[in-house]
């Protein structure tokens, strides 16, 4: 199993874990911070090298492994209530599994209610631990889930170590930075359409519904044309 995680600056993710079962089975994992749009195109594409990452020259097909890409994600992407959702690729009316090679998993963290603490164990309990910094309830988390004690010994050794904690706070200041551009850049294209919408001469309550901006800068933007 190997990790790409070194440069907190380099990427928008908590982690990448790619890693090999005893039967040869690939599994990626991926954590996603931040939408960055068209994940889906995204998994496929990176799924895809993954897959065909396998074979060298004069390689057979037949010696091709399953691929799972896991991505969990820390904002809401698929439009259901579910936090588990799993893909592969099946006929669209008999449900006929066309190969078992492809699998994708969506986990999506906004949808659990971390209050809930589940009285068993199983993966909820893991992304309940990744989801909230606190640890009030992680105890009863630990004896749901006993291999969580290794990750959350982990956890709070490298929150005591100086060069982990200075890249935390560099990734920190990164994702921050990220999320300002990011909202200012929306705000850039939302006040950009308002200005489309007073050149065609459209009623300001109109565009105030259409952008979510006020009255006040809207006829600010007016101003400044």
């Amino acid at each position: 199993m190997q990790t790409d995680k070194d440069d907190p600056l380099d990427k928008q993710s908590i982690f990448d874990v790619y890693a090999k079962t005893s039967e040869g089975k690939l599994i990626d994992i991926e954590m996603q911070l931040f939408n960055k749009y068209d994940i889906e195109k995204r998994t496929l594409f990176y799924w895809s090298k993954r897959y065909t990452s396998q074979l060298s020259e004069g390689d057979k097909y037949r010696e091709l492994k399953k691929c799972v890409t896991i991505n969990i994600l820390n904002y809401s992407f698929l439009k259901n209530e579910q936090y588990h959702n799993i893909f592969h690729l099946r006929e669209d009316r008999t449900g006929i599994s066309l190969i078992d090679d492809i699998e994708v998993h969506f986990l999506e963290l906004p949808k659990l209610d971390e209050h809930s603490v589940p009285s068993e164990g199983g993966l909820i309990n893991w992304l309940l631990f990744l989801k909230s910094a606190d640890t009030s309830y992680w105890e009863v988390l630990k004896m749901n889930e006993p291999g969580l004690e290794k990750a959350m010994d982990t956890l709070q050794y490298l929150s005591q170590d100086s060069d982990a904690r200075r890249l935390y706070e560099a990734r920190q200041k990164y994702l921050h930075d990220e999320a300002s551009m990011l909202e200012s850049a929306e705000m850039e294209g939302v006040k950009k359409v308002a200005k489309n919408m007073l050149e065609m001469n459209m009623d300001i309550t109109t565009i105030v519904k259409a952008t979510g901006l006020t009255e006040q800068e809207i006829k600010g933007l007016s101003k400044n044309s």
